[in-house]
């Protein structure tokens, strides 16, 4: 009978012999989100309020194809704007307003991916492409100068960091920042008085507000 007790006591610990003690539970794959996006960029730059589009496509895990175009406006670093009595806004010795309009093509690669949750999915950027500069004679009325308005071609980029954030697989939110760079083609504009230039650099923080799909 002790023979057959002892048998029956350790007929338990056999069948779960095979569960070692500490044994870590498997990990859980990764989250997979839908492979294209669309949506807008609304833009606080150094030169101004500007708004934006794109559309993405991912071609691996972390990384992602884009195109994106967007309006906005610059300015020359010296400018200095005031504002009188009466609350009308002037810049002295302005002489033309200035409108970016790039088109870019490039890539997003997510950084981290191993090590941070799902919920904040941080990038990395680069884009380049073809963009217009649109002037505008500063001493006329906004919308009447743009009958007076001259076209400039330049190529540029950016080069930025963001993150996308939550785990929705239908709507897109995230931030990022990035710094344009943009080389006109031809003669310079001027944005004051006998100052020509031919470049223009500025830094702009992005909201972006999109669809996955």
């Amino acid at each position: 009978m002790k023979v057959f007790l002892i048998f029956l006591l350790f007929i338990p610990f056999g069948l779960t012999s095979a569960q070692k003690i500490g044994e870590l539970a498997p990990e859980k794959p990764p989250e997979v989100f839908p492979r294209n996006s669309w949506g807008v960029d609304i833009i606080f730059g150094e030169g101004g309020f500007g708004l934006g589009t794109f559309y993405r496509r991912s071609l691996s895990q972390n990384i992602t194809g884009f195109i994106d175009f967007s309006i906005s406006e610059t300015k020359d670093d010296r400018e200095i704007t005031y504002v009188d009595y009466f609350g009308n806004q002037f810049t002295p010795d302005k002489v033309n307003r200035a409108f970016l309009f790039p088109v870019n093509l490039g890539i997003q690669y997510r950084i981290f991916s191993e090590s941070l949750t799902e919920n904040l999915r941080p990038y990395l950027t680069v884009g380049v492409g073809p963009a217009i500069l649109l002037t505008t004679p500063y001493e006329q009325e906004f919308f009447k100068s743009f009958g007076d308005a001259k076209a400039h071609y330049s190529i540029g980029g950016y080069i930025g960091f963001g993150t996308n954030i939550g785990v929705s697989k239908s709507n897109l939110i995230g931030l990022n920042v990035r710094y344009y760079y943009t080389q006109i083609l031809g003669d310079g504009i001027e944005l004051m008085t006998n100052d020509f230039k031919k470049s223009f650099g500025q830094f702009s923080l992005m909201l972006t507000i999109g669809m996955m799909y």
